[in-house]
């Protein structure tokens, strides 16, 4: 026999009235007596039936996730977001619904007319995103991983990628190198008007005036020639030991092979930054040392941000913007200040 609420009850010694204030903190509860109905849901395994749960409070406890199925991103990136929100939402209580995002705003105007969840997270932001008429709009809280060009009335988290754009050439520069090449993104990712890349570009340069080092911003990819042609552009114009930093984390093996095959050994004649999990990076032929963005704590961080709102029932516009700071990571890949600098 499944347990029900009343079984409960009658284990913990309350009224079943109790049961349902304890776990829909609707009313005060003395802590004794919430122990001892907690005590009761752990004895007997219980576990609230979902579907009359929300008909009680008109709450699914399911939170829309909108992201990109997009063949050329980087999709084991999304992937990690996806990984760590759906984790983190069960913490909550909550389920995670994925709504992919070529349904676009017609598609979430569908899940929260239909009520179909309570809220959302949207991925991949776009500078002027089309679908942003429609998430002020929206009478329940959304947050964006991400921030636009205009993010009045938003709530909006991402990692700050301008500090990860100085903290690169500050490192570079520290390591002796006054020639910095950064490989950009995939063509597809700089036409989507993301505006990460945008803040990457500013960071890097804001770092080279202050330094008085030379930052080269050339094509990135995963296509080997164009890859080919921009490392041949930067050795071209560098002088002493060229540094690459590569955000994009499609470019990271093109980049090491096209190195390689022109003699050039990460760590030893060339020093490279670039973006992957610590798992990858240790998994490379010379360890990479990465610049951090931290997607774990920005997926940790937005369903925390809607949950709050969730439990405070804010209907909305809310307005916040929060960058998580960034980390450089060393490994074998990039050479080291010399001593006593």
């Amino acid at each position: 026999m499944v347990p029900t609420s009343k079984d409960v009850a009658q284990a913990a010694g309350v009224a079943q009235s109790t049961v349902s204030y304890v776990l829909s903190g609707k009313r005060p509860i003395s802590e004794k007596t919430r122990k001892k109905v907690e005590d009761a849901i752990q004895q007997l395994t219980y576990q609230p039936n979902a579907g009359a749960r929300a008909l009680a409070s008109r709450k699914t406890r399911v939170i829309g996730l909108v992201i990109p199925f997009i063949p050329e991103l980087h999709m084991a990136s999304i992937m990690e977001f996806v990984s760590v929100i759906a984790n983190t939402a069960r913490l909550y209580d909550h389920d995670i619904l994925l709504v992919t995002e070529d349904e676009g705003a017609p598609g979430l105007q569908r899940v929260v007319g239909q009520q179909i969840c309570d809220g959302l997270i949207l991925m991949q932001v776009e500078g002027d995103d089309e679908r942003l008429p429609v998430v002020r709009s929206l009478h329940v809280p959304v947050v964006l991983i991400g921030i636009p060009h205009d993010p009045s009335g938003l709530v909006c988290i991402d990692a700050d990628f301008e500090m990860a754009g100085e903290q690169c050439v500050q490192d570079l520069a520290a390591a002796g190198h006054t020639v910095i090449s950064v490989i950009g993104w995939q063509p597809e990712v700089v036409d989507r008007h993301v505006n990460y890349v945008d803040r990457f570009i500013s960071g890097t340069n804001k770092a080279a005036k202050s330094l008085g080092v030379k930052v080269l911003h050339l094509p990135g990819g995963s296509d080997r020639e164009v890859i080919a042609d921009s490392v041949d552009k930067a050795l071209a114009q560098t002088t002493g030991v060229p540094a690459f930093i590569a955000p994009d984390g499609t470019v990271q093996d093109v980049l090491r092979r096209a190195l390689t095959s022109r003699g050039l050994t990460p760590g030893k004649d060339v020093s490279v930054i670039g973006s992957a999990s610590p798992t990858l990076a240790e998994l490379q032929p010379v360890p990479l040392s990465t610049i951090d963005l931290r997607p774990a704590e920005v997926s940790r961080r937005a369903v925390k941000i809607i949950c709050d709102l969730l439990e405070s029932d804010s209907q909305g516009p809310t307005e916040s913007l929060e960058l998580v700071p960034t980390v450089i990571t060393h490994r074998a890949s990039t050479l080291r200040p010399p001593h006593g600098s």
